[in-house]
């Protein structure tokens, strides 16, 4: 599977709505992330990538723990 990327009036869509969050109750963390998200081409890359890993991983853990042969 490849990243591709959102479409730029969504992420600017977004953008927008994180600056109207932020003129109404000003920044905090979550709104500094979303605006490096939304001005990071690559910053979204790595975090679908992280997500994309995080999915492999769970799905490696449930086969490991649910479908595992057991010998007793």
């Amino acid at each position: 599977m490849q990243f591709t990327d959102y479409d730029a009036k969504a992420i600017a869509a977004k953008l927008k709505q994180v600056e109207d969050f932020e003129a109404k109750y000003g920044e905090n963390d979550m709104s500094k992330a979303w605006k490096k998200w939304c001005n990071s081409h690559e910053y979204r890359r790595r975090e679908w990538l992280w997500r994309q890993n995080l999915a492999k991983a769970n799905e490696e853990l449930h086969n490991t723990i649910y479908h595992e042969e057991r010998f007793i």
